[in-house]
């Protein structure tokens, strides 16, 4: 390849451009793929959120926090507007799935300016759980929209919990 080959006019029309001749897998057009991906998952995830009404929302994603203590795991999620019915908890293995589905409803009269939204989404977090959790005795409680799950830890695993004091040097 020549430089000439790399500005666009002057070359050869029947010579592809010089950034053509990579293969697909190198790391350069690997990084361009991963960064098309990024872009186009989130544009269509915007396209499928938008809605033309104020207030809508898209695709439901609640907050979630997880917490390790030395004698359990606790897992908060932020569900407004959710009725317990409609949250669903899996133990699998070390892992925990909570899904659920927020229904949709929404009403307009136009000549008398009254209009109610609602909005929709349906949602499923899978967390990994460390080794040593109770799954038996697992529990879950749901107040003022937030669900927390409580995961005692076994007798064996808080035994394996040993503090380290740090002194100053």
């Amino acid at each position: 390849m020549q430089i000439g080959d790399l500005i666009p006019w002057g070359r050869d029309k029947d010579k592809p451009p010089a950034n053509d001749d990579l293969s697909p897998n190198t790391p350069l057009a690997t990084l361009q793929r991963d960064i098309n991906t990024v872009f186009e998952e989130f544009w269509q995830r915007v396209e499928k959120g938008w809605s033309g009404r104020t207030g809508a929302i898209g695709p439901f994603g609640p907050s979630t926090d997880v917490a390790e203590t030395d004698d359990s795991v606790e897992v908060a999620v932020e569900l407004p507007g959710m009725a317990e019915d409609d949250i669903e908890i899996l133990l699998s293995g070390d892992a925990m799935t909570i899904r659920g589905e927020k229904k949709v409803a929404s009403e307009e009269k136009r000549k008398g300016v009254y209009m109610s939204e609602r909005s929709y989404g349906s949602f499923y977090r899978t967390i990994p759980l460390p080794p040593g959790v109770d799954t038996d005795k697992a529990q879950a409680r749901f107040k003022r929209g937030v669900l927390t799950v409580t995961l005692p830890k076994s007798a064996e695993a808080q035994a394996r919990v040993k503090r380290i004091p740090v002194k100053a040097a």
